[in-house]
């Protein structure tokens, strides 16, 4: 049977993202279940691969067909796009910033031309892209611009606990403008119609409460009442299996126990601080409702360890491994 492919831009190279590339395609039991293409500079992964003391050979090819999948061969798109004269790590950096954002424009290229069946990322700093001249914010807006897709999904998932973001990168204060029946109801229809995607058709979703106590009828707030509980009354009515508000104290307990297939979480730290605490490693961000599927480790280019040869890699690997496992369902 073949095996899916996986593309894997480097990341920012003043970071991490270099050596927990290595350690992923080094690990035998992702070999057994896809294929990888790294986009990168052959310079820094090299460099990665001395640092972490991996036994790998790196094969530079134009085209992911050209590839070698070996076990101990690791296949790179070189955009030679980094001048080691002038590299160092930890450091934010303007030509890293830009060697970042070519090598995930060029892995969105050959996915959405169906060269790769998958995009898996790897950490950036966005100090360093805007340095560089490159105005997005993260790995989000980047994704969205380059595919077509006015308002990608965020959806994390770790232990098999599905969280989705009715809003991600904003103050708590404008976060409140954004709770409205209307976006309500439309982030729930299109995370269903991102999971029936994923292959996830049974269930119910939950949407969390914002308040305490999901507001108390009032006494705590009134979003609930006003806006969060009659968008949950629609969508039963419009067809759909959906709970709420159901108070975030204890609602990703339960989504973390079966009860719902996934979790609204209202704002970014809501489903960040459940997910993260629950597993932070193996929380996994999937980015729904592109043409292509991607997935991402949920940490930093970690400055302060990168080029040192001890950064983990279990959420790196981790998002490889869903990114086989959903890319199927994207590619049918």
């Amino acid at each position: 049977m073949k095996k899916t492919l996986i593309a894997i831009p480097l990341g920012d190279p003043a970071g991490i993202g270099p050596e927990i590339v290595a350690r992923s395609i080094a690990d035998k039991d992702l070999f057994r279940i896809t294929d990888c293409i790294v986009i990168g500079d052959r310079k820094v992964m090299e460099n990665a691969i001395r640092i972490t003391g991996e036994d790998l050979k790196v094969n530079v090819v134009a085209d992911p067909a050209e590839g070698d999948y070996r076990e101990g061969v690791l296949n790179l798109i070189d955009l030679d796009n980094i001048d080691m004269e002038h590299f160092e790590f930890g450091r934010v950096d303007a030509m890293c910033g830009k060697a970042a954002f070519e090598y995930i424009e060029k892995s969105i290229q050959i996915t959405m031309a169906g060269k790769a069946d998958a995009v898996a990322t790897t950490p950036i700093n966005k100090e360093s892209l805007r340095a560089g001249g490159i105005n997005f914010i993260g790995h989000t807006e980047i994704f969205g611009a380059l595919t077509g897709t006015e308002d990608p999904l965020t959806m994390f998932e770790t232990n098999g606990m599905r969280v989705f973001f009715l809003t991600r990168h904003l103050s708590l204060r404008a976060m409140l403008d954004q709770i409205k029946k209307e976006r309500v109801i439309d982030y729930v229809v299109r995370c269903t119609e991102a999971l029936h995607r994923l292959g996830v058709t049974e269930g119910t979703m939950a949407v969390a409460g914002l308040n305490p106590h999901s507001g108390e009828h009032g006494l705590f707030g009134w979003e609930e009442v006003n806006e969060i509980a009659p968008a949950v009354e629609e969508l039963k009515k419009m067809g759909y299996n959906v709970a709420g508000p159901v108070p975030a104290d204890s609602v990703f307990h339960q989504a973390m126990l079966g009860k719902y297939n996934s979790v609204l979480s209202l704002y970014h730290d809501q489903g960040h601080i459940a997910t993260k605490t629950l597993d932070f490693d193996r929380t996994i961000a999937i980015t729904n409702g592109m043409p292509i599927l991607r997935t991402s480790v949920d940490h930093g280019t970690a400055f302060d360890i990168a080029g040192k040869g001890i950064a983990g890699a279990v959420s790196m690997k981790e998002a490889i491994r869903l990114a086989a496992k959903y890319a199927p369902y994207f590619t049918r």
